[in-house]
């Protein structure tokens, strides 16, 4: 079956007590057993939900996977990779991550005694030189965040694999419609559901897909034990918005790309970080890597600096002004005051996250429209 069917079928199937065909929430707690230390399927919903297996099935397909877990956020599944190394541990992250990741990395791991080393994930030779005897762990985003920037998840594999290294890819701004790490090599993926998976700015989640049977194992033990799981409402919110996930992808792509190219031609922006412009670094991995489409988040620099872009982002209309991402409507941020203020000056600076940037999450409004809103910002700058 095709993605966009697997994205309707697999998983949600009719009730077979009742022929509903949207299966029922379960918002049950516990679950009675067959008899003592004779147990069913399911026993506690911290272990496992009717609801959240659902889910946990389709996305196992979309992304090619043995298996998927379900978190209460995209930050908790990433706690949950994390939480199987130990302390002497080492982990090579891509400089280019979203801020939360980058909080986590840099004010929780350390506590374990875990090393962190960012590195310019762009070029596998940073990668390659960052690898110690002690990395247990590869963790990239492709695209990056806010900076877009491309990584080689095949590449990278490789890498971390000839090291004895685990790759995760956090896939959350390309979804499964565009990119399938595991395909390519990876080990984990993870996606934050609370954005284009779910899709409609209405639950909070997180989720994690592997290849092998052995560490999905491992997984499911940590999350058990620790138990930041997916409620079964926000499990059953997300399975809905699968639905839909290819179509809105597709078109906010679509739309993502008119803007970009639109917004390459203003004499206020200093450059456009989208990787459907051939100008783009990664253009030519995101054309090997990307499948119909370079996804609808995009970032740009005004030449006025801070004041001009937080001017900037406070007077759109459609694009309201908000963190998060991947939903119908809309957002603009300014990323060196919002998503990624965990950062201090000097970190945003090395990394390539200026004071004038602003990101986008293009949504399912008429282009034009959109075209419309940012042409009224400029003209208040």
């Amino acid at each position: 079956m095709q993605f966009r069917t697997r994205a309707i079928h697999i998983g949600n199937e009719k009730c077979p007590e009742t022929g509903a065909i949207v299966r029922p929430i379960h918002m049950a707690s516990t679950f009675v057993q067959p008899g003592a230390g004779d147990w069913g399927e399911f026993d506690y919903s911290r272990s496992g939900n009717p609801t959240r297996k659902s889910l946990e099935t389709t996305l196992a397909s979309l992304e090619g996977g043995c298996g998927a877990l379900c978190f209460a956020s995209g930050m908790a599944a990433t706690h949950g990779v994390v939480a199987m190394l130990r302390s002497g541990d080492h982990i090579v992250a891509s400089s280019d991550i979203y801020g939360g990741t980058y909080r986590l990395l840099h004010k929780i791991t350390d506590r374990a005694g875990i090393g962190v080393t960012l590195v310019d994930t762009t070029n596998p030779n940073h990668l390659e030189a960052a690898m110690t005897e002690s990395t247990k762990l590869v963790w990239i985003e492709s695209p990056g965040n806010p900076r877009m920037t491309l990584t080689d998840i095949a590449a990278c594999a490789e890498i971390a694999h000839r090291h004895g290294a685990l790759l995760g890819v956090d896939s959350t701004f390309a979804t499964p419609v565009l990119t399938r790490p595991l395909e390519l090599g990876a080990d984990i993926v993870m996606h934050s559901a609370t954005k284009y998976l779910g899709g409609h700015s209405d639950l909070m989640g997180g989720a994690l897909v592997v290849r092998e049977p052995s560490l999905y194992d491992e997984l499911y033990f940590v999350q058990n034990a620790t138990g930041a799981i997916m409620g079964p409402m926000e499990a059953f919110l997300c399975s809905r918005g699968l639905k839909t996930l290819e179509l809105r992808v597709r078109e906010q792509s679509r739309s993502a790309q008119q803007i970009a190219e639109r917004l390459d031609f203003r004499v206020q922006v200093e450059r456009v970080l989208y990787p459907g412009l051939p100008d783009h670094p990664g253009h030519e991995i995101a054309l090997r890597q990307m499948q119909g489409g370079f996804g609808a988040m995009l970032s740009f620099e005004l030449r006025g600096g801070f004041k001009a872009a937080k001017r900037f982002v406070e007077s759109t209309q459609l694009f309201q002004l908000a963190v998060s991402l991947g939903a119908v409507e809309s957002l603009i941020e300014q990323p060196a005051s919002m998503s990624h203020a965990s950062y201090d000056a000097v970190d945003r600076a090395m990394h390539g996250i200026s004071d004038g940037m602003i990101r986008l999450s293009v949504g399912l409004e008429a282009v034009e429209d959109l075209q419309a809103d940012l042409q009224q910002a400029f003209e208040k700058l």
